[in-house]
């Protein structure tokens, strides 16, 4: 496996762990309340995991109406 794919499935793995996690805490409490998730969300795997998963669906336009394409051509793949 090369270095690129383990990073990928390490990164991968990690978000899961992490979206297992909230998810039990909030099955074993439907009252809690996630006060403090930005320092979670924010973490870099955790966002590249979700820009693969919505270029992997072709994702919509936001709001702002920027496409994927618009996103990867001004920013580039590695900066978005």
């Amino acid at each position: 496996m090369n270095v690129k794919k383990m990073t990928n499935y390490t990164n991968n793995v990690k978000a899961q762990e992490l979206w297992k996690t909230l998810y039990l805490c909030a099955k074993e409490s439907p009252t809690r309340r996630f006060h403090a998730l930005y320092d979670k969300i924010y973490r870099p795997d955790i966002l590249w995991e979700a820009w693969q998963r919505v270029k992997r669906k072709k994702g919509s336009g936001g709001v702002d109406g920027q496409t994927i394409e618009q996103i990867v051509s001004e920013y580039g793949e590695e900066n978005s």
